[in-house]
């Protein structure tokens, strides 16, 4: 069953839906291999829609709902989506009027069959909801059944291990996120762990999951297929939020929680957490927030829970920790990169070619500083080399933000830096110098930033400060590593203006 705030679902009603729909995407062109985009929030709609995709071999892309407008319409063009389904609104957003603003052409299309050079390889938009502008067809997912079932079914049989099943964007170590791409092979081999998990309760019951996570992201997408496959019952929310997640665990008794341990903590530490009965979840209630600190043998250094490259988990993949400058493998125990390999891998990134993403013998890179022991199945992880942040569970890439930034015209330099957060892991912070003749106005500049990017990617702590201040490297790149020492230990020579603490903390 999938739980809503909006419904309640049974796994029969979800697989007659979906298969409806995608009876109705059949007729409308749509098949294997076609990218359809995903725009809703976290509910039975998107259920829905992601299976009907997927089970006629469609390559299907969650698109973010944290997406500003402009990185809507980036997501739609990168993505090369050709059908987008999509909520006619959600919390409190008018989706049509927000692609609208994504794609400007879209608003002159006076036809739901598109071409138009914002995106030139989109050919329909569906929204749910009871009107639709010219350019988009209404979505029902409750509609009839079609004539189609038979055409659904012969298609299904056609859909293989190795064909694409889902684009999990993730940020990138530039500027551009990277959109990660599995098979329904590598879908199935992550989720297996997850699903056997949630086939143990310790009342014997059949699970209740909370999701506490984005399902466009890879947490999301883990969390749905394993409920699927388990079966297990699916609790969801339009927004991951402490109170309406402490409200879900009494009300439908809920036996497991999928979050990052940014979402334990604000639950444990929001003013309803004394006055709910909260003990069909035991986790939530006493021991580690971050459930992979739990029995480590080193206090402190959690295993490694995963990344989106690997669906999540370590099924069906090999490791190995080597020497980031010589490439050679080191002991156990011993820090270095994290490599993984095999099955369980992503079968790449998402318009690159294989050899730009992996070397010879199929290793990936991940840039992660571990180390094995022996004895553990899993690597355990102590950061990163890279410059990525990551913050309650999510990634940023500081070029991003600093591109965002730095198109202001009183931003003269923008240098963003992931620092240490004892609630977020890391927390993004920006160092900035204004042009000359121009004063640093937090407001107008936090603003701005969130007119470009989501809210996760907006720094929380801002430093303004001058040029020669700045610890600089011979190619005229800043020292980041300098730089983010001397704001930890507080020699920087700036002036910390104090952001709105509220503006950039919701949870996803």
């Amino acid at each position: 069953m999938v739980v809503s705030q909006e419904r309640r679902m049974t796994f029969t009603e979800v697989d007659a839906a979906s298969r409806n729909l995608a009876g109705r995407l059949l007729a409308a062109g749509v098949g294997k291999g076609t990218r359809v985009g995903l725009f809703f929030t976290y509910g039975h709609e998107w259920v829905v829609c992601f299976l009907a995709a997927v089970r006629i071999g469609a390559l299907a892309m969650p698109l973010s709902t944290l997406s500003t407008p402009a990185e809507l319409g980036a997501l739609v063009r990168r993505g090369n989506v050709d059908t987008l389904l999509a909520a006619g609104s959600f919390l409190g957003r008018r989706v049509a009027d927000e692609l609208a603003e994504a794609l400007p052409a879209i608003g002159a299309s006076g036809s739901p069959e598109l071409a138009i050079e914002d995106a030139p390889y989109l050919r329909r938009v569906w929204l749910t909801g009871d009107t639709a502008p010219t350019w988009a067809s209404l979505l029902d997912l409750d509609a009839a059944p079609g004539p189609g079932r038979h055409l659904v079914e012969t298609a299904e049989q056609a859909v293989v291990p190795a064909d694409l099943a889902v684009v999990v964007h993730t940020s990138g170590s530039t500027a551009e996120p990277k959109g990660v791409v599995h098979t329904h092979g590598s879908v199935l081999r992550g989720c297996v762990p997850i699903r056997d998990d949630f086939r143990v309760t310790s009342s014997g019951d059949p699970a209740r999951v909370l999701c506490a996570m984005p399902f466009f992201w890879v947490g999301g997408v883990l969390t749905v297929v394993s409920a699927v496959l388990a079966p297990a019952t699916l609790l969801t929310m339009p927004r991951v939020e402490p109170g309406e997640g402490l409200r879900m665990v009494e009300q439908e008794r809920a036996s497991h929680l999928m979050g990052w341990s940014t979402v334990t903590q604000s639950m444990r530490s929001h003013p309803d957490f004394a006055t709910r009965d909260l003990r069909s979840l035991p986790h939530l209630l006493e021991g580690p927030a971050e459930i992979a600190l739990i029995d480590v043998p080193v206090p402190g250094v959690p295993r490694h829970r995963g990344m989106s490259e690997t669906m999540g988990t370590f099924a069906g993949v090999e490791t190995r920790v080597v020497d980031p400058t010589t490439g050679e493998r080191v002991a156990a125990g011993t820090e270095g990169e994290l490599h993984v390999r095999g099955p369980g891998l992503m079968n790449g990134y998402y318009n690159h070619e294989r050899h730009e993403v992996l070397d010879p013998d199929g290793w990936y890179a991940t840039g992660d500083r571990a180390y094995l022991l022996d004895g553990y199945p899993t690597p355990f992880y102590v950061g990163r080399f890279s410059e990525m942040i990551k913050t309650a569970g999510a990634n940023v890439a500081p070029r991003e933000v600093e591109l965002a930034l730095e198109a202001l015209p009183e931003i003269k330099h923008g240098i963003v830096v992931g620092l240490e957060s004892a609630d977020r892991g890391e927390e993004v912070v920006a160092v900035v110098v204004t042009e000359d003749g121009h004063d640093f106005e937090r407001a107008l500049v936090v603003s701005a930033a969130r007119r470009e990017l989501a809210p996760y990617k907006v720094p929380t702590r801002w430093f303004v400060t001058a040029t020669d201040r700045i610890p600089w490297l011979g190619s005229g790149k800043p020292d980041k590593p300098a730089l983010r020492a001397e704001l930890r230990s507080g020699a920087l020579d700036a002036d910390e203006v104090r952001s709105d603490p509220t503006s950039s903390r919701s949870l996803v």
